[in-house]
């Protein structure tokens, strides 16, 4: 599959066990939205993720890495995912040291939700989706 290597689209994720958070980040604006959030069982969700790269043609993809030693098992499994990643879509894929974007995307929502722009509580799946936000702007900003 040939892909335009100028969309000026990043596909960010938030990589996590039970769930991965995805973003869309725009290199010309230097903005990020959230997308969604897939569940994570077994193995990776390949169809949904095809349907995403298919969806907005990135021209570069980023997955957050803990740097915590406690995250171990966690970084592993995130490098594996970075691999298929690359092996499957073809497209460059960086990372980035996401420690602590979980938190600050709560902390995010919480103040929005306090503020009244949020009229819902805040849900795990927006938490990781605002996350991958964040891991975007932050490669865009590197």
């Amino acid at each position: 599959m040939i892909r335009d290597q100028s969309s000026g689209v990043v596909i960010a994720f938030d990589f996590g066990f039970r769930r991965i958070g995805i973003a869309s980040g725009n290199l010309h604006t230097q903005t990020a939205s959230p997308l969604k959030t897939l569940s994570v069982r077994d193995k990776f969700p390949w169809k949904r993720l095809d349907t995403t790269i298919d969806d907005w043609h990135p021209q570069q993809l980023v997955v957050g890495l803990p740097s915590s030693d406690l995250a171990r098992e966690v970084t592993r499994r995130a490098e594996e995912f970075i691999v298929a990643l690359r092996d499957r879509y073809g497209i460059p894929v960086a990372s980035v040291d996401e420690s602590f974007t979980s938190r600050a995307a709560h902390s995010e929502l919480k103040a929005a939700r306090q503020s009244g722009i949020l009229k819902t509580r805040v849900r795990k799946d927006q938490i990781d989706s605002h996350a991958a936000c964040l891991i975007a702007e932050q490669w865009m900003s590197g």
